[in-house]
Parts: structure tokens; sequence; C-alpha cells
């Protein structure tokens, strides 16, 4: 199963880039053994409406002509699930082990995802009740991306 991530903002050069390349590189040199593969990540420009609303709109509009016919959406969102890390990859694998070809993770821009694209989600996750910043977001997905992989295969990476 492809998996990509696609995040509204540009991600600048520093160090949490090279933290979030590194996790991302991990998750694309892991997965494969479990039938995972990294298919990147894809930025999406930021709104420039005047208002809240429309920013999201324009977002979730540009998002939404990013998915494939077929494509499984997760959405980072704080009002999301908190899951477990275990459970994470559970529903991972559950989608590989059914078939599904493609699974996208969006991050949203700063005023989150429209509520029409929420309503579309199979899942809404949520890193916890704080708000991070995108670039942060970005580092913790890939790092959770390499665990589900680690997970997956009975890696002693992930210690409960």
């Amino acid at each position: 199963m492809k998996i990509s991530v696609h995040a509204v903002g540009r991600m600048k050069a520093g160090p949490e880039k090279q933290l979030a390349d590194r996790y991302f590189e991990r998750f694309a040199k892991s997965g494969p053994a479990v039938g995972l593969e990294f298919a990147g990540v894809q930025e999406i420009a930021e709104g420039r409406a005047q208002n809240a609303a429309e920013r999201r709109r324009e977002e979730g509009q540009k998002l939404q002509a990013l998915l494939q016919q077929g494509a499984a959406l997760f959405l980072l969102d704080e009002r999301g699930k908190n899951l477990p890390s275990e459970d994470f990859a559970a529903r991972i694998g559950a989608m590989r082990d059914t078939g599904r070809k493609s699974l996208v993770i969006a991050i949203g821009g700063a005023d989150g995802h429209e509520p029409a694209l929420r309503d579309q989600a199979e899942l809404v996750i949520s890193f916890g009740a704080l708000t991070w910043p995108h670039q942060l977001v970005r580092v913790m997905l890939g790092e959770q991306l390499y665990r589900v992989a680690t997970i997956l295969s009975g890696h002693p990476y992930h210690r409960a």
C-alpha cells in the first residue's frame, strides 16, 4: 500500500526539515518489508483568503484535487482521536491486508481542515490536545510512520 503525506505549507530548510526527512527516509527503507511504500510528501500552498473559513475551503479544494480515486484519507487534527501507536499501526496494517492501494495522511493549514474534508476522512487523528507547529507535526508523523513499519515487522524499535 502506498502512503503519501499531503501538507499545507512549505517546510523550510533547518533542523526540523532534516529530522522529518530522516524519519521519512527510515520509513521509506523499512516500509516495503511490511507491504508499505512511502510515496513522498506533497506540499499544498496555503490559502490566501481574508478569513479562516475561506482559507480552509481553498486548501481543502487543493487537497481534494490531489486525492486519487479510492485512496483512503486520514487527517491530522487536534480534535481527532488520540490513538496509541499500536492502534495506528493496526489500522494501517488492516487497510493493507484488505487490499487498499493507497492512503493519504493530510496535515492541514494553520486554520485546520475544511469540515467537508473532515466528513470524508476515514480517520481523524490527533497528536494530543496541544497545538503543534506544522514543522514538528511533520517530524512526529514521519517518526510514527517509521514506528508503524517497526511495529508491523516486530522490530524492537517500539517497546511498550
